[in-house]
C-alpha cells in the first residue's frame, strides 16, 4: 500500500506568502535523525510525571518528533490525557476525602480495577487533582514533582504544542492514543467523536497535518479512517500482527519491543524477527516500543548493576533495534533515544 501522507504543510513565511515546509516524518524525505522518529512515551515520563505539562514540554526541548498523549474521557464528555481511566496510581486523589465515596472496582478491557475512574468525575473535579509519579521507586527524583501539575485536556495539550511551535521553530508532532475504546463506547462516552470533533476543529484532520492516531483496537482506527486523513497506527503487544490486514486502514504498525527481538531462557536480546521487514514489504512503518533507561526495563546482558533503578547500557539495546530497520523509537527518556539514534 502507498503511503497516503506526504507529511508536508504549508506554513506563512515572512513575506506573507506560503512555503512547504518538511515535517520529520516521510520515509521518502531525509529524516531529522538518522535511524527514525522519536516518539516521546507520555511525554519525557522518565523526568516529570507523566502526560503533565512539564513532561510534554520537556520531551519537545530535547528534541523529540511526537509526543504520545493517551486519552480517556470524564463524566461530562471531555478528553483527559490520561494512560487509563484509574486515576489511583497517577493523581492524589486517595488524598482527597470529598471523594472517598467515587472509589469502586470495575472491569475495563476484561481487567478487573479498584480505585477511582475519570468518567466519574467531572472535568471541574479533576482539575483538583495533582499528578503523581507512577514509578516513585525507580524515579525517586520525579517525587519532587508530586503535586505540582494539574490533569490537561487534550485541547489544552494542543494549545502546549502550538505554543512551543512558535518557541522551538520547528513543527511538532502529536499522537495521540484512544484508550479503551470499546469500554467507553459501551458506557455512552466513547472517544472517538470527540477525538475527530477537536482535531478537525484545530484544522488537525488532514493528510498534511502532523498528527498520528494509535489504538491497540482495531475497530477504533477504522471507524476513524473515514473521518479524518491523519495517519493511523496500530499497536500491538502480544501477538504477531497480520500487515497486510493493517495496511488496508494504518499507516504504521507499533509494535512491543519482544515481538521484534526476543528474549532468550535467560531474559537476554535473543532472535530477530520479522515484524519490521514485513511491515514494510506491506507498505507500513514501523515504531518499537517502549524504551528506558533504568535496568529493570533492559535484557540481561545491558544491565550494569542488581539495582533495578540503575541505568543501564540502553544504548546497546537502541542500536539493536536500530540494526531490526525500525522507523521509530517510543522512549521515557527522549534525549536518550535523541543520542542514541543520531550519527556522529
Amino acid at each position: 500500500m502507498a503511503l497516503r501522507h506526504s507529511w508536508l504543510r504549508r506554513v506563512p513565511t515572512a513575506t506573507g506568502s506560503t512555503a512547504r515546509l518538511a515535517v520529520p516524518y516521510a520515509k521518502n524525505r531525509q529524516l531529522r535523525h538518522d535511524w527514525g522518529v522519536i516518539i516521546a512515551h507520555r511525554g519525557a515520563s522518565g523526568y516529570r510525571p507523566e502526560h503533565t505539562r512539564a513532561a510534554y514540554e520537556l520531551a519537545y526541548r530535547m528534541g523529540a518528533d511526537w509526543v504520545d498523549v493517551d486519552l480517556v474521557v470524564s463524566a461530562d464528555g471531555h478528553l483527559i490525557a490520561r494512560h487509563e481511566n484509574e486515576l489511583g496510581r497517577t493523581t492524589d486523589v486517595a488524598q482527597h476525602p470529598e471523594f472517598a465515596d467515587r472509589k469502586t472496582s470495575k472491569t475495563v478491557t476484561g481487567k478487573k480495577y479498584t480505585g477511582w475512574f475519570t468518567e466519574d468525575f467531572t472535568l471541574a473535579e479533576l482539575k483538583t487533582l495533582r499528578a503523581t509519579e507512577r514509578l516513585p521507586r525507580l524515579r525517586q527524583s520525579n517525587t519532587l514533582y508530586d503535586g505540582r501539575y494539574e490533569l490537561l485536556t487534550l485541547s489544552e495539550v494542543l494549545d502546549i504544542i502550538s505554543g512551543l511551535e512558535t518557541e522551538l521553530n520547528r513543527e511538532l508532532g502529536v499522537s495521540p492514543e484512544v484508550k479503551h475504546a470499546a469500554y467507553f463506547t459501551e458506557i455512552g462516552l466513547p472517544i472517538e467523536p470527540r477525538l475527530v470533533a477537536t482535531l478537525r476543529e484545530r484544522e488537525l484532520g488532514s493528510a498534511e497535518a502532523p498528527v498520528v492516531i494509535q489504538s491497540f483496537e482495531q475497530q477504533s482506527l477504522r471507524a476513524l479512517q473515514p473521518q479524518l486523513d491523519v495517519s493511523l497506527l496500530q499497536l500491538t503487544q502480544y501477538e504477531y500482527p497480520d500487515m497486510a490486514e493493517i495496511a488496508q486502514y494504518a499507516d504504521w504498525v507499533g509494535a512491543e519491543k519482544r515481538l521484534v527481538i526476543g528474549r532468550d531462557k535467560h531474559d537476554k536480546l535473543g532472535e530477530q524477527s520479522q515484524l519490521v521487514t514485513d511491515a514494510h514489504r506491506a507498505g507500513l512503518r514501523a515504531v518499537v516500543w517502549t524504551f528506558r533507561n533504568e535496568n529493570t526495563f533492559l535484557p540481561a546482558e545491558l544491565r550494569t548493576s542488581r539495582n533495578d533503578a540503575d541505568v543501564g547500557n540502553v544504548f546497546a539495546e537502541y542500536a539493536a533495534y536500530g540494526a531490526a530497520g525500525a522507523d521509530g523509537f517510543v522512549s521515557d527518556h527522549p534525549d536518550t533515544a535523541l543520542e542514541a539514534t543520531s550519527t556522529r
